[in-house]
């Protein structure tokens, strides 16, 4: 066996079929991703692979980064912006060898081997051949931005946007198709963040000037938030996204939260105690708008961020300085839900857990308030972030397929800023083929029920995604 055949992963005859029949043409809904609308509005030619791969701007990748300081390269390969963007990848070349066993081995090659027809394996040795070869491939309109996302048969794109974001990117992309939807999705997480008055009072500003009204009360940000809810439906927007430490359902009047919130517009810190009646007001206002909408929402729980003050001075947020949180969610997640489900507010929902202890825990909180008005209504996220990877794929199947319906689950996303992520898509379905291949072959599905269960990978990969968000 090779590395990276068109087997790879796949460790059953069966598990072969289900990939190759059935996975494998399937078209790619990415319904969270980090794309910059920018970039694809603009048909983005990337001026090398170091730009593409490593360093454009401040959207790197930060999982390249983190593998890299844990092999010795200095900052200055990295963020620094002081090599050239050869030095930079040769470092990142040298790095490679050293990620054997880490995910970045495996998406590494993919990328190589699907976007730019490259087989060998990257190092040292090779480095200056695979750098040359993939600019020279860049250099061309077929490696331009939108072109890179046609070729692995992406549907629908949806990005990340900020409230206060005027969409015109897309508003470009959708008067000038080029065959992949794009589409924003809501992400209110600046409209929550008091902690920081200073920052929090620019961002009403900012907020207030894109909603055409004065922000001076809770009630007004509630208001200007609608107003920008609206006009993200108007643009096809059919999904939020909230990236949460935890789960908040403080009790709290109105009341509470009008002096928290002129407090903070007064320049003084809230207390702890009023920072979780804040979170839990404004969480809830924000489901019972996508609620009203007939969105989707999502919850990406459990992450620590900026945890390296000293990098986080020097290079900001995003940059590979964030962690696995290990807060209880389970209290406040099931009171959070039932406050909705309560009120008639709860809509489709999908939680994704960054702690692998909390598997178990998110697929039984979801399952708990489905309620038989949609298949999958609630359910558990695919593995997110230091869990997209073989074990934590695994691991999150194993928990919905044990504990809820894995034929229901809405699949992967890439989670990235990268246009060449889109084999992590692949990876993700050899995964899953693998998965119910050895149970088919061991004997715990019946073999007699191929064509149904070649159905049901051909849902989670596509169809699922298609009905649930419909796009």
């Amino acid at each position: 066996m090779t590395f990276i055949d068109k087997d790879f992963l796949l460790r059953s005859e069966t598990a072969r079929m289900l990939y190759h029949e059935h996975a494998a043409k399937m078209p790619i809904i990415d319904y969270h991703c980090h794309l910059v609308p920018q970039q694809i509005a603009e048909n983005i030619q990337f001026r090398d692979i170091t730009q593409l791969w490593l360093v454009d701007g401040h959207y790197g990748d930060h999982y390249k980064w983190r593998a890299m300081r844990a092999n010795g390269v200095p900052e200055e390969h990295i963020t620094g912006g002081v090599r050239t963007p050869w030095e930079t990848f040769e470092k990142w070349a040298e790095t490679v060898p050293y990620t054997m066993r880490n995910p970045l081995y495996h998406w590494t090659h993919l990328e190589l081997s699907r976007v730019f027809g490259i087989d060998k394996l990257l190092s040292p040795a090779t480095a200056r051949e695979i750098f040359d070869a993939c600019n020279a491939m860049l250099a061309t309109d077929a490696f331009r931005g939108q072109a890179l996302i046609r070729k692995f048969n992406v549907e629908t794109v949806c990005t990340t946007d900020d409230p206060a974001d005027d969409l015109r990117w897309h508003k470009m992309i959708a008067e000038h198709p080029f065959g992949t939807k794009v589409i924003p999705a809501w992400r209110p997480d600046k409209a929550m963040a008091i902690e920081d008055p200073v920052a929090y009072k620019a961002y009403l500003k900012q907020l207030g000037e894109a909603a055409g009204k004065e922000i001076d009360s809770y009630t007004d940000l509630v208001e200007a938030l609608q107003v920008r809810h609206d006009f993200f439906a108007l643009m096809g927007c059919k999904l939020s996204d909230h990236g949460l430490e935890t789960f908040y359902a403080a009790d709290y009047t109105r009341l509470e939260i009008e002096l928290i919130f002129k407090k903070v517009l007064l320049g003084k810190a809230p207390s702890p105690k009023e920072l979780e009646k804040f979170r839990s007001a404004f969480l809830f206002d924000m489901a019972v708008m996508d609620a009203e909408a007939g969105w989707a929402q999502q919850f990406h729980v459990g992450a620590i961020r900026n945890n390296n003050s000293k990098m986080f001075s020097l290079v900001g947020p995003d940059t590979g300085y964030d962690a696995i949180h290990d807060l209880p969610t389970a209290a406040a997640g099931h009171r959070f839900l039932d406050r909705l489900d309560a009120a008639g507010k709860l809509t489709k929902t999908i939680l994704y857990c960054l702690n692998p202890k909390d598997f178990e825990v998110m697929t039984t909180m979801a399952y708990t308030f489905n309620d038989g008005t949609f298949p999958g209504k609630m359910q558990l996220g695919s593995g997110w972030w230091f869990l997209d990877q073989e074990s934590g794929m695994r691991r999150q199947m194993d928990a919905l397929s044990v504990l809820g319906l894995l034929s229901r689950f809405v699949g992967m996303l890439t989670d990235s800023r990268s246009f060449i992520s889109y084999p992590r898509h692949e990876y993700f379905r050899r995964i899953l083929c693998d998965v119910i291949g050895a149970d088919v072959e061991s004997g715990r599905l019946p073999a007699s029920e191929l064509d149904t269960i070649g159905k049901m990978v051909e849902d989670i990969c596509y169809n699922n995604a298609k009905r649930y968000f419909d796009f």
